[in-house]
């Protein structure tokens, strides 16, 4: 179980729930409960809407064909059969321009490709209205800029009708280039999917300087509109970001404290130099910083991991060499085509390669030599003149495996774009806490490694676990509530969070009431104009606590885990759209670079270019 719930809450697992809701039609179906292998459903297409449907968790087969059978008319549902393209059918200039626009730029293809010979002549045999107009390449980029003048004119009108907005920020350097990326994410007040948009991918100059990044991410805050209106910006563990967020950050209330004592306030001078030098600056101010969880769980599984093994005496020997034996098989393997081929042959799969940015890369080879037997490593070693792994050390590599599995799950929760809230990261984090915990009982050898991960996991998280937004994102996820934690006391004090904040979005009658009712003093003062009632002036019972608190009870009462049950309470629903815009990581912007290779890459070279079409032609 990936989570379990404690006693007084409804015993239910929301890993099902977090499978289910990545798949592509998942938001047409509302998740009841889940038995065993299979989990159960009801169809909100239906007009009864009481019919349940029961589905295995790893397969939506059965559902695909209720919404092919039952709800084909309706345009909601999946075509059954592939589409077959269409020569004969007319289309105008306009959708012929738009198509080609989008082929180029969502396969980075160059511009140049509009006046290949192939690709036009694949175009001539479109049936357009009054003749195919062929655009050469000057023609199609000044195409391209209007249209991403007209792309960008629209999102700043999207933008203008949303309160709350989350940003993923990074900076990626290749070939001595350095490049921001921006993404905006928020979440769709009809359908609660999380939509993201790429604000940019700016050239960077220079160094890459705290003063820098905070003056070019305030740019585009300001040049979209979105300065008030970002709950929080995700970025990684950089220390140039870090500190751009904490210098440019809003004055808090805490430095009304100094304004406590004004007798003893001191004059203080300031360089006339300075405040030249700095006004400039005047006037940034950044959003609230998140760090990225997974560049934190990444920190945890490499670095903390790491410095344990090799500290604790009973694993850093085995540890280096079984780690060693292994990198000498990956070395040899992607070198030598024999070596990969022998592999293949022997056990029916490769060895994977490694990725040095990627922990998970490491954990996913190591966990492909421990999926092959003993005597078939020893094979393959020996022939390939390699140490081979001991017993021992095969115990530890299996071990290793079985404790940093919970690991690599809560990493491909947390780098989810869709239906990722940040309301995941808390529960994830608990209940990954929870299951390192369970595991240790079984380990031979790394029977310490547990719990090392574990207070990494609190050190790294501890403003993360204490934070008030985390807290209130994740309880305001029907998926969540109060689901995930375990003890009571806590669960009474994340009640009183949620009513306060809600106590924050209600305004409260009675001030205005005390201001109306208070007599006006006459001009001329008489006791006589003064009655009983008058002078017994009390505020109008206020039943806005009880309001507040039915609300906030019967939301977490509700067995229902789909997000479509915030339309019934406004005020959660409001609270929810604000807390979880963000997303847990900065995978998105990291996406947005991994384009990036298809671009500044050789094959976009003219010479390599014609080289290839003379080979063809």
């Amino acid at each position: 179980m990936w989570i379990s719930f404690t006693a007084g809450e409804e015993d239910s697992d929301p890993e099902p729930a977090l499978i289910f809701s990545k798949w592509k039609y998942a938001h047409y179906f509302t998740l009841v409960e889940h038995k065993d292998k299979n989990i159960l459903v009801k169809c909100k297409l239906c007009v009864s809407g009481s019919k349940v449907l029961s589905t295995a968790i790893n397969s939506n087969s059965n559902l695909l064909k209720h919404l092919q059978k039952l709800h084909a008319s309706t345009n909601q549902a999946p075509s059954a059969k592939q589409q077959r393209l269409d020569f004969n059918r007319t289309v105008s200039q306009g959708q012929i321009n738009k198509a080609i626009a989008r082929y180029i730029v969502e396969n980075m293809q160059p511009v140049s490709t509009v006046e290949s010979p192939a690709f036009r002549q694949l175009i001539s045999m479109i049936t357009c209205s009054g003749g195919t107009q062929q655009m050469g390449r000057k023609t199609f980029s000044n195409y391209l800029d209007k249209e991403y003048s007209k792309m960008e004119s629209e999102l700043k009108t999207t933008f203008e009708g949303l309160d709350y907005i989350a940003i993923t920020a990074d900076i990626w350097s290749v070939h001595n280039k350095s490049f921001l990326g921006m993404t905006a994410h928020w979440i769709n007040t009809a359908t609660f999917q999380h939509q993201k948009a790429a604000l940019a991918c700016k050239r960077i100059k220079g160094r890459h300087t705290y003063d820098v990044i905070a003056a070019e991410i305030d740019h585009i805050h300001s040049l979209y509109g979105l300065s008030t209106k970002v709950t929080a910006t995700v970025t990684d563990n950089g220390s140039n970001f870090v500190k751009a967020f904490q210098m440019y950050q809003p004055e808090s209330l805490s430095d009304d404290d100094d304004d406590d004592d004004e007798e003893d306030e001191e004059v203080t001078f300031t360089n006339v130099a300075d405040v030249l030098d700095t006004s400039t600056e005047e006037g940034i101010v950044l959003p609230p910083h998140l760090r990225c969880a997974s560049h934190t769980l990444n920190l945890i599984s490499c670095s903390d991991v790491d410095k344990w093994l090799l500290s604790n005496p009973g694993t850093k020997g085995i540890y280096r060499s079984a780690t060693a034996k292994c990198t000498a098989l990956w070395s040899k393997a992607s070198r030598s085509t024999l070596a990969s081929e022998l592999v293949g042959d022997l056990v029916g799969k490769k060895l994977l390669v490694l990725c040095s940015t990627r922990w998970n890369s490491f954990y996913d080879a190591v966990a492909r030599i421990v999926e092959i037997p003993m005597t078939d490593l020893s094979t393959i070693s020996n022939c390939l003149e390699l140490k081979c792994i001991g017993e021992r050390e095969f115990q530890f590599l299996r071990e290793y495996c079985v404790i940093m599995k919970p690991l690599t799950v809560a990493l491909d929760i947390l780098q989810g774009e869709e239906n990722c809230y940040y309301g995941t990261l808390l529960p994830t984090i608990e209940v990954l806490m929870s299951k390192l915990l369970e595991i240790k009982e079984g380990q031979i050898i790394a029977t310490g490694l547990p719990d090392a991960i574990v207070q990494a996991i609190k050190t790294r998280f501890a403003s993360v676990l204490e934070s008030n937004d985390a807290i209130l994102a994740a309880v305001t996820l029907p998926m969540f509530k109060l689901r995930w934690l375990r003890d009571q006391r806590k669960k009474e004090m994340v009640k009183g969070m949620l009513a306060a904040e809600f106590h924050k979005l209600i305004p409260h009658p009675g001030s205005v009431q005390q201001a109306a009712k208070m007599p006006v003093s006459p001009t001329t003062p008489d006791s006589s104009s003064y009655n009983v009632q008058d002078f017994f002036c009390f505020e109008e019972a206020d039943d806005t606590f009880s309001t507040v608190e039915t609300e906030v009870m019967t939301y977490l009462r509700t067995a229902e885990t789909g997000m479509e049950i915030l339309k019934q309470f406004p005020t959660i629903k409001e609270i929810s759209l604000k807390k979880n815009a963000a997303t847990p990581s900065s995978a998105p912007v990291e996406r947005l670079f991994s384009l990036g290779s298809l671009v500044l890459s050789p094959k976009r070279t003219s010479c390599l270019t014609k080289g290839l079409r003379d080979f063809f032609s």
